[in-house]
């Protein structure tokens, strides 16, 4: 048996308002009868609260809203189960996610600001222009240089020239099936 709204705020040491809505957005569970379990309110109130909005502690005059257990941290993790989560993460993970995410992406303004970041698509395009300059510079080669190798051979040139961009060609059809591998 579980303990009212208002009883379980005033040992939280928070208003009863601040309960309800901890309970109808699921924060805080409520038994079947309607009352709540001080322990289970405890861990999942702990578990998805803000660490920097929660309640400063009482001054040691006052009493602690929640009853201190005897034995250690640990101990009482291993005792308290798990409560499931609605959205699948506490409070502090995904706090935790959206930092370290600030983190990266003022990381990469920096990177940008010091021009140490390329943009992907310029470089995509840069490099697919300068491998299409370099695949008609082959293209073309046979044809420029054919004279000169069938005069130093002693053969006809158009004979040459045919040989020489057969198997150029061949060539760049090998290194067109090259797939580039990205690490």
């Amino acid at each position: 048996m579980g303990v009212s709204v208002r009883e379980y705020a005033r040992r939280r040491g928070v208003s009863h308002t601040a309960v309800r809505k901890a309970v109808q957005t699921g924060r805080v569970p409520q038994e079947p009868d309607g009352t709540i379990d001080p322990v289970k309110a405890d861990a999942a109130w702990d578990a998805q609260t803000d660490p920097a909005r929660r309640a400063a502690a009482p001054p040691p005059s006052m009493p602690s809203p929640t009853p201190k257990p005897s034995s250690s941290p640990s101990l009482q993790r291993e005792t308290v189960p798990p409560l499931p989560s609605t959205s699948g993460a506490t409070f502090n993970q995904a706090r935790t996610a959206h930092e370290v995410a600030k983190a990266q992406k003022a990381r990469i303004q920096v990177d940008r600001l010091k021009e140490e970041v390329v943009d992907r698509a310029r470089a995509t395009a840069l490099v697919f222009k300068l491998a299409r300059q370099e695949r008609d510079s082959w293209v073309t080669w046979p044809a420029r240089i054919a004279g000169q190798m069938a005069a130093e051979v002693g053969i006809e040139p158009h004979l040459m020239q045919t040989l020489l961009e057969t198997h150029v060609r061949a060539h760049l059809a090998e290194l067109a099936e090259i797939e580039p591998t990205f690490r």
